[in-house]
């Protein structure tokens, strides 16, 4: 079968998910693949380019999720609504690629064209819901960077030695309320809990109508 680029990302993919991060090589695709690791390099220069492509197929189904999660939004949601929407499908994304979380952290010190549309989208959002400007990026990295945080957590290893019972009520009757908040929701509504705060700390923003948008910036809403 011909050696594209596409077959040695998918390759790069299932070794990553075995190996993770710092285990990841170009060689161990090879061997996946059945190819001299020279043969690699004609499509990707280097390790740190493959795991560049390999993020942004996964930030690229990130966007097309986030799109048609907007697309089912009722065309009267807000705009923290499309901010949650843009949020869920990332981190379901995300959640299909072991350690993509940490394949995708780093994605946009590389440029990468998929990460950087996440990002583009998510401050268009912020803009027309009003957010000054000034805010906008540190909005949407605020948002982004608890998304994959989020995952990180989720994907990371069980502990080493597992917790008895015995340790389990002893670690409740010295952190109760701690025992307590841990217990209380499961994942999924802990996450979009998360996001409604996030969510209310950036509408604090956003300026009221009748203050009006900076000189030569439009406020973004009609």
């Amino acid at each position: 079968m011909k050696l594209t680029a596409d077959r040695i990302i998918d390759a790069g993919m299932a070794v990553f998910a075995q190996t993770g991060y710092h285990g990841f090589s170009v060689r161990q695709v090879a061997d996946r693949l059945d190819v001299h690791a020279g043969s690699l390099y004609y499509h990707v220069p280097s390790r740190a380019a493959l795991l560049q492509l390999m993020a942004d197929r996964v930030a690229g189904q990130a966007y097309e999720a986030g799109t048609a999660a907007l697309a089912g939004l009722p065309a009267q949601a807000g705009w923290s609504a499309r901010v949650t929407a843009q949020a869920v499908a990332l981190r379901q994304s995300i959640r299909q690629h072991p350690g993509g979380a940490i394949m995708l952290a780093g994605s946009p010190k590389t440029l990468s064209p998929g990460a950087l549309s996440l990002m583009e989208r998510l401050l268009t959002t912020l803009a027309e819901a009003g957010v000054p400007p000034e805010h906008r990026g540190t909005a949407a990295d605020t948002v982004l960077s608890h998304v994959t945080g989020y995952v990180l957590q989720e994907q990371s290893e069980p502990p080493a030695v597992p917790v008895t019972a015995e340790d389990g009520a002893a670690l409740h009757r010295s952190f109760p309320r701690t025992a307590a908040a841990a217990a209380e929701r499961g994942p999924d509504e802990k996450f979009t809990r998360s996001l409604d705060l996030l969510c209310a700390g950036i509408g604090t923003l956003i300026r009221p109508l009748s203050e009006g948008a900076p000189s030569g910036e439009p406020d973004g809403r009609s």
